[in-house]
């Protein structure tokens, strides 16, 4: 009897994880990324972070999209001290952007007048990148660096592991103790 219990509450923790983790919501959600800049060359060599965060209820996952800020896309990059948004992008209503391919994450279209970019070639703004440019003000632009992208996990697929954890160790520590006992 108790080991049809454990195995009902462990079915039912696994259920929920795999529920939890695997969950694709019907409806839009705002998914958001992180991002690093790996300064390798110029005089700032060091690592910076910034995030995005993007409305993709706009996304149909075929081919070359972008998204922008009429899309919810907000961005938070700190460079050299200083936190940048895309408010300070200059063509702050058509940009930054965000671009995917076949709804994989190609990166950020974003320009900071006399600072940097951060895109696949400054001189295609409309497709984002995995690269980092200093700008100079003559809008001289050299590659310093790269940008490398990361998903943050949703709260709900970090609960459901945690509550699957859990579950296991109580089960694990009940059946040591009945082992104990008996």
């Amino acid at each position: 009897m108790k080991l049809a219990k454990n195995l009902g509450v462990a079915t039912i923790a696994v259920a929920i994880s795999f529920t939890a983790v695997g969950a694709k919501s019907a409806q839009a959600a705002l998914v958001n990324y992180g991002f690093t800049v790996n300064t390798t060359s110029g005089d700032n060599f060091s690592q910076y972070f910034g995030s995005f965060q993007y409305d993709d209820s706009t996304l149909t996952n075929t081919g070359l999209e972008t998204l922008g800020v009429e899309n919810g896309l907000a961005v938070a990059f700190n460079y050299l001290g200083t936190n940048y948004t895309e408010g300070d992008d200059t063509d702050f209503n058509s940009f930054p952007i965000a671009s995917f391919n076949n709804g994989e994450v190609l990166g950020l279209s974003y320009f900071v007048a006399d600072q940097f970019a951060i895109a696949s070639d400054p001189n295609t703004p409309n497709v984002g990148g995995n690269n980092f440019y200093l700008i100079d003000q003559s809008v001289n632009t050299t590659q310093v660096g790269t940008v490398s992208y990361a998903k943050v996990p949703e709260p709900l697929a970090v609960g459901g592991t945690a509550i699957a954890s859990v579950m296991g160790l109580w089960m694990q520590r009940k059946k040591r103790a009945t082992k104990v006992v008996g």
